[in-house]
């Protein structure tokens, strides 16, 4: 425990997504719980909307609202991406680059030791450097992803010779290792369009390469136990010290104190269930279906047979929810529970009835699904979880769905097929013993939570100060 003397003050500057967020928030407090200062950065709704900190804490983190620019294209009250369809996240870049006058003023009066920020904020590390303060860029992705994406001057420079979505289905040239990382068809066009420009001026790639290559140390979300060889090869990718902060695996506890009526309900319903028959379906909050999609996973998980509890939420951005399939709930009912408001997601994960876990590969859903040793039935959409599913695939701890490679698509009977397996068949006994095993790594909160104390100690004989 650092005492006032030796104490230092970390600021912490998120992109503007909750996937970002509580992972931010989540080192904030670790930080803290060490005796230093950390002020979080954010915007005003999206700090209201985060989760309370706790009372022995709350003295030691505080929260500094900068309010994000108007601009022309992005809707009122949108402040994070959440509240935007996907075509509109560019014009939230654009506002979050307008956050850089009113940063560097709190950090030219401030002072800080450190700033810990994300791949989007390309034009800090200048301005921190000018000042004098420690840079710390953390990737929320976990190594595999990050490395898959290449060394930093090739992102700056647009030297990548993968231009076109073809390029992007096979690993990279520079993975010396066997492996299945890389995208389907279908999700590479992701991959292409975060190279090209967009409305804000520049690329993804090039926001993560000037962030990554302005850094004095690279943090990831991952641990040596799980994929060592990836930490490896990334401190060989970028040329710069990569210290892992393990997998952080979160307290099932800490649930937002509004929803305990819900999880009454829901504790209700498991508790009646037979262990490890329930499968808990949760796609995050920024995967927005199709109607078809909706209708197929519904009338798949009907076809299964297997009992499931699905979290189902509409999208904040729209008042439409996309209708089930006609009479679905009537005829699961009993059986299956469609969830359409807050679900405490850990608390349904560690409760003893549910035996697996229908995904979209958040890199954080995947790391509370593991912690509990629950095998995967994977439908990854958006981002890096395509990349994260090959990986998981890797280690037998799940299978994704069938898709056509092309556009995507799935069908029910490859979701039913997908789910008995993992749920009930005696095949899937392979990827349950395989997902319990893991948990014995993702579930060690000694061991994840030691990578965390190495890296305060890296900050306290590194700082500035």
């Amino acid at each position: 425990m650092a005492n006032k003397s030796t104490s230092l003050h970390v600021v912490m500057f998120p992109w503007l997504a909750f996937g970002h967020f509580i992972p931010f928030l989540e080192l904030s407090k670790f930080i803290a719980q060490k005796g230093h200062k950390v002020t979080f950065i954010s915007t005003p709704r999206n700090i209201d909307r985060l989760p309370k900190i706790p009372p022995n804490l709350a003295s030691s983190i505080t929260f500094v609202k900068i309010p994000l620019p108007k601009v022309n294209g992005l809707p009122e009250n949108a402040e994070a991406t959440v509240d935007l369809q996907s075509d509109h996240v560019p014009f939230l870049k654009i506002a979050y680059d307008g956050l850089e006058s009113e940063l560097t003023r709190f950090l030219e009066n401030s002072s800080p030791d450190w700033i810990v920020y994300d791949f989007s904020s390309y034009w800090l590390p200048p301005v921190a450097a000018k000042l004098g303060i420690s840079k710390c860029y953390f990737s929320i992705f976990n190594a595999s992803t990050f490395a898959f994406f290449g060394p930093a001057d090739t992102m700056i420079s647009g030297t990548d010779p993968r231009i076109k979505a073809e390029d992007f289905i096979v690993p990279p040239k520079w993975i010396p290792f066997e492996t299945k990382m890389a995208f389907k068809l279908h999700e590479a066009y992701w991959a292409v369009g975060a190279s090209n420009k967009n409305e804000s001026g520049v690329s993804d790639v090039y926001r993560a390469g000037m962030v990554i290559k302005g850094s004095d140390v690279i943090l990831v979300r991952h641990c040596h136990e799980f994929e060592g060889q990836w930490l490896d090869l990334l401190e060989r990718l970028q040329q710069k010290q990569v210290i892992p902060l393990g997998l952080m695996p979160p307290h099932v506890g800490e649930i937002n104190s509004d929803g305990n009526d819900s999880w009454v309900l829901i504790k209700q319903w498991l508790d009646i269930q037979k262990k490890g028959s329930v499968l808990y379906v949760a796609l995050g909050s920024e995967v927005s279906l199709s109607q078809h999609e909706l209708s197929e996973l519904a009338l798949g998980l009907e076809l299964s047979g297997v009992p499931f509890f699905w979290v189902l939420r509409k999208a904040s951005w729209t008042n439409e929810s996309i209708p089930l399939p006609v009479a679905f709930e009537e005829r699961v009912k009993g059986r299956g529970i469609v969830w359409k408001s807050w679900a405490p997601q850990l608390n349904i994960l560690s409760h003893d009835s549910v035996g697996g876990f229908l995904t979209h590969c958040g890199w954080s859903s995947s790391i509370e699904g593991l912690m509990f040793g629950h095998p995967l039935v994977m439908l990854p959409f958006v981002i890096d979880t395509g990349l994260i599913a090959r990986i998981l695939e890797d280690k037998q701890v799940g299978i994704e769905v069938a898709r056509n490679e092309q556009d995507g698509s799935y069908t029910r009977n490859s979701v039913a097929d997908s789910v008995r397996l993992i749920m009930v068949e005696k095949r899937g006994n392979f990827y349950r013993d395989k997902a319990k095993e893991m948990s014995a790594i993702f579930g060690d909160r000694e061991l994840q939570e030691a990578y965390v104390h190495k890296f305060i100690n890296y900050l306290e004989k590194n700082g500035r100060n």
